[in-house]
């Protein structure tokens, strides 16, 4: 077994020097941590601790990595239903899991986040509407040394398994109901973050349906936000047929600046959450069972975990009208 002595000898620097970049210190150059990771990477050490978890009986643990940043009090369903579905099935499943926020890997480069994750015993990962400018948990999939099951981002290798709804068909989906059902040809279309995978997915169903319609259609950033959207709509909506709106809460927002501007237009969203037949219009959205995609992406994570090949999972969705009396009991 590689000696922490051998890996300051490739690396040139102390032994202590080694120790301070393993635990983190903050007062170690740029360059030292590059070449002291580099001849971690060359000998394949593993310091002693993470070598007494990987040898231990707990070692298989699964990691739920979430970040509630980005979740707003109004959809705190999703992130539940998210939690729930992973919770019973491990369960089911006799699998350990932890919870991990962002926030508790913030500033970590995918090294340290490796080192770390080995030292809690984990051995797969289950990351939830990781963005496109996620670099570290991208590397991360990158070096497959972990069992990754992604949701909501199309990335799939031979450790990697996706698994989400097909976004672009469900847009395509909702968009095209509301559209057809009122004869709309002017379109104000609001989507999510720049960043964001399920965005480009969603504007790519949008973008396909006003091509085989022949639709004119307005694209504005609403960045998942109920204000932005609702800012958007007061703006645009007027001129517009309808507004579609790459979630549920901008299609709250845009709603209400419409019943504030005493006009309607049809309005549709997406994901299905329970706030969305509170606003006391009828609109279209597209229903995703959230605690069985999570559910789905535990047995996935257990399948990779013994042996098994990344591949993409696709989970139904369906269209619906939320309304206030069909979901009061």
């Amino acid at each position: 077994m590689v000696s922490i002595k051998e890996v300051a000898k490739r690396a040139g620097v102390a032994i202590s020097t080694v120790s301070k970049v393993l635990n983190g210190y903050p007062n170690i150059s740029e360059e030292t941590k590059v070449r002291v990771n580099e001849a971690i990477r060359e000998l394949n050490y593993i310091p002693n601790s993470i070598a007494s978890a990987l040898s231990s009986k707990q070692f298989g643990r699964i990691a739920l990595i979430l970040d509630p940043k980005r979740q707003t009090q109004a959809i705190d369903q999703v992130f539940m239903q998210y939690l729930l579905g992973a919770l019973d099935k491990a369960k089911e499943l006799n699998l350990e899991v932890v919870t991990i926020f962002t926030s508790m890997i913030a500033g970590m480069d995918a090294e340290e986040v490796t080192r770390y994750f080995l030292s809690q015993s984990i051995a797969g990962v289950v990351i939830y509407g990781m963005s496109k400018e996620d670099k570290v948990l991208q590397k991360l999939i990158e070096e497959q040394r972990f069992a990754c099951v992604v949701v909501d981002a199309p990335i799939v290798n031979a450790r990697t398994t996706a698994v989400g709804v097909d976004h672009e068909q469900a847009q395509y989906d909702v968009a095209k109901k509301t559209i057809t059902d009122d004869g709309c040809k002017r379109v104000l279309y609001i989507a999510g973050r720049k960043d964001g995978y399920v965005t480009e997915q969603r504007l790519k169903g949008m973008k396909r349906l006003a091509e085989e319609m022949n639709l004119s259609v307005l694209v504005r950033q609403g960045d998942f936000s109920e204000l932005a959207a609702r800012k958007i709509a007061l703006k645009y909506a007027r001129n517009k047929d309808c507004v579609v709106c790459a979630s549920d809460l901008m299609a709250i927002g845009a709603m209400n600046a419409l019943i504030d501007m005493d006009i309607f237009r049809p309005v549709c969203g997406f994901d299905g959450i329970t706030l969305m037949g509170y606003v006391g219009k009828q609109m279209n959205t597209i229903r995703q069972d959230f605690y069985a995609i999570s559910s789905r992406a535990l047995v996935e994570a257990k399948l990779l975990l013994d042996g098994g090949t990344g591949h993409s999972v696709v989970m139904p969705h369906s269209i619906v009208k939320m309304y206030y009396k069909d979901i009061i009991c």
